[in-house]
């Protein structure tokens, strides 16, 4: 009873005289604190002098004072919210819970060792120890091996001193070898993050960092050095657009996971089921990679951060499977996602663009949103920043709904554009299927538009088309939807205008 006797007199005397945390029981309060927080999580997009308005009636600067203090009041209590998440749903990153146990014990023992009690800290030590071990968090093995050398020489325990000093050696030089992979996983990621160039730029040296990453897992033979390698290994089969060895290797490491060979309490399944279905997409086995999205959107929960770029790829599986209602569905989805207006302007615009494909290609499902297309397609902004991938899907648009207006002089604009940015962006082979593409489009203007000699002059472009492999990620291009459907589509609008113009002329006469 000492020890507990002990923690009970620090916690009173020390005690504050209020708790730091917002009371979430009492949420119809007229508490600023609380009215602040209704505000802010009610789904409305509010401006900061809205907000003051609502809170406070008016604003003028004595209430614009008071909101600052208020909202760092706030603020700091809901940072302290955080110790007390609820991490037991599974469709969360698995790991964290335990990450989340460990480090409560750690900042307890810690507390427990400065206020001079080793004889409670200790088990508790012990006990964090021993979370940390089991899940292969090696960086906090040693965390605790250096507080328990503390311990124990000051408790005078020399046999458990000796014991610790051993096993903390070790695991430092263990967490010398992760962090080795560590840096050459994120100097890779990092490498990656940039440019298109950036990314060819460390093509030739992943043979390299892949070998490294393996003769580093066979030395420590730790889950971590097993995650550098395993992602490091799919960053390379992406870069060069092998995307079969993807779906292998995310296979073969879901049947490890089975069958115990990997720390279940460490690996995020979800990333490998988004590289599976990703993959999927990717290698134009669309059909079922849709049926695997579906499967495994289950694992996502909607608060994550990951979902957002899940529901991407599941979005352009449904579309390039030619599900589009179903694919309108997912965007609906996607735009009611209270994290949906928090991802960076990119991501925005991508979703975008997403949306401005689905209007074109199916524009009977959205007619309301159709009115303002024709602003958005002449002013949706350029991904200038990668120089293809993108860049390329907006180009493509805006050449067919030009053609779909009958807007000859913008086509015409549009294609000298298109010649350019071919020239200069898309030269190398692992942009083979955008050229050809740029190539047929060309066609229906040099057969001055007419269907069938647009479509006979094409043909020899579009078996090559069909034939192309898929790029590598090193070269970022992404068709929203298949060349192969837009070349139909494209046919399609031709025959409509052909028809068009032949009214036209018939009434003339």
């Amino acid at each position: 009873m000492d020890d507990l006797t002990n923690l009970a007199r620090i916690v009173t005397d020390r005690k504050l005289k209020v708790l730091p945390l917002l009371d979430f029981t009492a949420r119809n309060s007229s508490n600023k604190e609380m009215q602040l927080v209704r505000l802010l999580t009610d789904n409305q997009s509010r401006t900061q002098q809205q907000i003051i308005k609502s809170l406070y009636s008016k604003t003028d600067k004595v209430r614009q004072t008071a909101f600052r203090k208020l909202k760092s009041r706030v603020q700091q209590k809901l940072l302290n919210h955080l110790y007390f998440l609820d991490e037991t749903d599974p469709r969360h990153l698995v790991s964290r819970r335990y990450e989340h146990q460990f480090l409560g014990l750690y900042l307890q023992v810690n507390t427990l060792y400065s206020e001079g009690e080793l004889k409670a800290a200790e088990p508790l030590c012990r006990k964090a120890l021993r979370i940390a071990q089991t899940q292969e968090m090696t960086q906090y093995t040693v965390l605790c091996g250096q507080l328990l050398r503390s311990i124990y020489a000051d408790m005078r325990l020399p046999v458990r001193y000796q014991a610790n000093k051993e096993l903390l050696a070790k695991n430092q030089q263990l967490l010398a070898l992760e962090e080795e992979a560590a840096q050459i996983y994120w100097d890779v990621k990092a490498t990656i993050a940039y440019t298109v160039r950036t990314r060819r730029s460390i093509l030739e040296k992943m043979e390299v960092h892949v070998k490294q990453l393996e003769h580093l897992h066979r030395q420590a033979g730790s889950y971590a050095t097993f995650l550098y390698h395993y992602r490091t290994r799919l960053i390379q089969e992406e870069l060069i657009g092998n995307y079969e060895a993807v779906i292998q290797i995310t296979a073969d490491t879901a049947q490890q996971l089975e069958r115990g060979k990997i720390n279940d309490k460490r690996f995020d399944k979800r990333f490998n089921a988004y590289m599976s279905v990703y993959a999927h997409f990717r290698s134009r086995q669309a059909t079922k990679g849709l049926k695997l999205a579906e499967e495994y959107a289950k694992d996502f929960h909607y608060s994550s951060v990951n979902w957002l770029y899940y529901l991407e790829i599941y979005l352009l599986l449904a579309i390039h499977a030619g599900q589009y209602g179903q694919a309108l569905e997912l965007m609906e989805s996607a735009r009611k996602n209270v994290h949906f207006a928090k991802q960076r302007a990119l991501a925005q615009q991508r979703w975008d663009l997403y949306e401005a494909y689905l209007q074109f290609v199916r524009p009977e499902m959205s007619p309301v949103r159709m009115r303002n297309f024709t602003t958005f397609v002449q002013t949706i902004p350029d991904h200038s920043r990668d120089k293809q991938g993108y860049n390329v899907a907006v180009l493509i648009l805006q050449f067919l709904h030009f053609l779909r207006q009958r807007d000859i002089e913008s086509i015409l604009t549009r294609l000298e554009g298109l010649r350019k940015y071919q020239q200069r962006h898309l030269r190398e082979s692992g942009n083979l299927r955008s050229q050809l593409f740029f190539r047929m489009l060309a066609v229906t203007v040099k057969s001055d538009f007419d269907p069938t000699r647009s479509q006979q002059k094409a043909e020899p472009l579009l078996k090559k088309l069909q034939a192309a492999p898929p790029p590598g990620e090193a070269f970022a291009e992404i068709e929203i939807v298949p060349y192969e459907e837009l070349w139909q589509i494209t046919l399609e609008i031709l025959r409509v205008t052909a028809l068009y113009n032949a009214l036209q002329d018939k009434q003339l006469r």
